[in-house]
């Protein structure tokens, strides 16, 4: 970083809007906007991954399997058709690889 860029970065916590309104067509208010709504989302984000580990840890704690369950979750989101075309092109593989019982 160079010492003009030090000088004209925006600190987050800063409310002070003396900077330009809009660069290169880009409005600072619109874009520190859309930032801050991210960032929120992220924040949310993580505590629902944190939530989900939870969740996962106790399955497991009572002897679930934390990977099959991840599969069963995907599967779950997928429509019969998809899931069995998977399922085909997995066991061709399997085949080719000799490992089909």
């Amino acid at each position: 970083m160079t010492l003009s860029d030090e000088n004209t970065q925006d600190d987050s916590n800063d409310n002070d809007n003396s900077g330009p309104t809009a660069v290169n067509g880009v409005v600072a208010a619109d874009l520190k906007k859309f930032i801050q709504r991210i960032e929120t989302v992220e924040e949310r984000k993580a505590g629902m991954s944190a939530d989900i580990k939870m969740i996962k840890d106790e399955a497991k704690s009572q002897g679930f399997d934390v990977k099959t369950l991840n599969q069963i979750i995907k599967l779950r989101k997928m429509d019969a058709t998809t899931i069995e075309a998977e399922e085909l092109l997995l066991e061709v593989y399997k085949r080719a690889l000799g490992m089909a019982e």
